[in-house]
């Protein structure tokens, strides 16, 4: 009899192994962490193509924006406009990269934008451990306005610093700065915590999937990169329109 009662005591818990190996059930994936812009007016941000200054060749710019618009994208209060829509400013006006603040007020201003996010890579190391260095600069359109009846590619060329120096010290730009290398134990940890409710937990890495397959890593970067920077009183002022 006790045996009995014992299987009895047993029975829910064998079934829920049995549901589980069948793949009738599966652990919840948790909870993301939710992050949101400041203040009460939603904005509109676009994402530039990232500027690799690692001299790595896999680090693709367009496809590092994807990464960050992706990222982006999570945020609550915000509009993003894709890379490949700023990739076309940038072929209208002939240009690669910005050069300063009055052609990201520029290409805002084309895109119907209230700022531009530009990554920077500076460090990109793929193997495990995993290791990143990068930058995100926003630049604030403002009450910028193009004249009408002119030259857009000739308004570019002007913008250049030759003529309009670029002011990071100036109220329209914010930028913040992280070295992520996942060799170091606080860094690793905060990768790990940010996959959980991420990765499936029932794949063969489980969380430490995000410190293999590199764009997974830069996308941790990346959200870490964001935060920090919605966290700066100048975004918070941004986005209430001052």
């Amino acid at each position: 009899m006790i045996r009995i009662a014992s299987l009895v005591r047993a029975a829910p818990l064998l079934a829920c192994v049995i549901s589980l190996a069948c793949g009738k059930s599966k652990p919840p994936y948790g909870s993301e962490e939710q992050i949101g812009l400041p203040g009460n007016v939603r904005q509109t941000w676009a994402v530039a193509p990232v500027i690799n200054d690692s001299g790595q060749k896999p680090v693709d710019p367009v496809l590092q924006a994807d990464l960050v618009y992706q990222q982006l994208q999570a945020v609550a209060g915000l509009n993003v406009i894709p890379v490949n829509k700023v990739v076309e400013v940038y072929n209208t006006l002939r240009i690669e990269r910005v050069a300063s603040d009055e052609q990201a007020a520029l290409i805002c201003d084309i895109l119907g934008a209230d700022a531009l996010l530009i990554a920077t890579v500076s460090i990109y190391d793929p193997y495990d451990p995993p290791k990143m260095a990068a930058s995100l600069n926003l630049f604030r359109r403002g009450g910028y306005r193009r004249p009408v009846n002119v030259d857009i590619r000739e308004l570019a060329r002007r913008a250049t610093p030759a003529t309009m120096p670029a002011s990071p010290a100036g109220t329209g730009f914010v930028q913040v700065v992280g070295m992520f290398d996942a060799a170091n134990g606080s860094v690793r940890a905060e990768a790990l915590r940010y996959a959980q409710g991420r990765n499936d937990p029932n794949g063969p890495y489980q969380a430490r999937i995000y410190l293999v397959e590199m764009d997974r890593y830069c996308g941790f970067v990346y959200h870490s990169l964001i935060r920090e920077l919605l966290a700066r009183p100048q975004v918070a002022r941004f986005a209430d329109g001052r």
